[in-house]
């Protein structure tokens, strides 16, 4: 199983920008699907972005025109663009994807990455 791990989290002004990625410790080929949730506190983890091995996206209604992802398989990365940041994108982003090793498949999660969007 390949291993996920998060950067770029940080502080930003709401309306601000932030580039997050997901480094892979192997070929992100092997994943079928990744994707990035989000998780306010208390609230729980919330699909935001996801992005197939074929290269079709899909966005949650809140952050569509307004977040991008993208994967790069040459680098094993994949990223979430994060654009005019509001308040409740605060949270721990993580990074997903689904491994298939055989006939198993393996959902994966990194440790995850703070934002903080200042209002």
């Amino acid at each position: 199983q390949v291993q996920l791990v998060e950067s770029g989290g940080g502080l930003v002004q709401a309306g601000g920008s932030l580039r997050l990625s997901c480094a892979s410790s192997g070929s992100i080929f092997s994943l079928n699907r990744m994707g990035w949730y989000h998780q306010a506190p208390g609230n729980q983890r919330e699909l935001v972005a996801s992005i197939t091995s074929g290269g079709r996206m899909a966005y949650a209604d809140s952050v569509k025109g307004r977040f991008t992802i993208s994967r790069d398989n040459a680098k094993n990365m994949v990223y979430l663009q994060m654009n005019s940041l509001k308040p409740e994108d605060a949270g721990v982003y993580y990074c997903n994807a689904d491994q298939i090793i055989g006939i198993k498949m393996y959902n994966l999660w990194g440790q995850g990455t703070q934002v903080t969007v200042s209002s």
